[in-house]
């Protein structure tokens, strides 16, 4: 075996053995199973700083094609404007990563959204429900970083809530 193949053998195994491996494992589970395996409210952003992620995020959003419903900036089309004052389901942390996960109504498999015990607050002009992209974001960090785009948004038209 080639010298730079063991070394890297080598240092894979080290980490594992000191904790690297579950660092891999949870990098594993989806960000639907994470909305379905984390009890509510226990949801929060790494970005305490949304808005130096918020370009990313955007880019995020629309290379998964989030605007052909929610608009390239977010105002709105056939699904909710993001920058709304309220939000249907609440406009925490964990409610928006749930949205954006688990789907909502019809399109959340298995209802989980639902079961999870999130009612609308309020109502748009909606053609119809969120589907779920926790399996088509990889990561639960892209979900992350579109909320903070979502939240820098609303914060550049109504800075008296940020």
């Amino acid at each position: 075996m080639p010298r730079t193949a063991r070394g890297i053998l080598l240092a894979l195994t080290f980490a594992t053995l000191i904790g690297g491996g579950e660092a891999l494992a949870a990098d594993a589970v989806t960000p639907f199973a994470r909305a379905v395996g984390t009890p509510r409210g226990q949801l929060h952003s790494p970005y305490a700083d949304f808005a130096s992620v918020a370009k990313e995020g955007h880019k995020i959003y629309l290379s998964h094609d989030c605007n052909g419903c929610h608009g390239g900036g977010g105002g709105g089309g056939m699904a909710a404007p993001l920058t709304n004052e309220v939000w249907i389901y609440g406009d925490d942390d964990d409610t928006l990563f749930r949205v954006i996960a688990l789907g909502t109504g019809s399109l959340s498999p298995g209802d989980a959204f639902r079961k999870q015990g999130f009612v609308r607050k309020g109502s748009e002009n909606v053609v119809g429900p969120m589907p779920h992209f926790g399996e088509i974001f990889k990561t639960d960090d892209d979900i992350w970083k579109i909320i903070a785009w979502i939240r820098a948004e609303n914060c550049e038209r109504r800075p008296a809530k940020c």
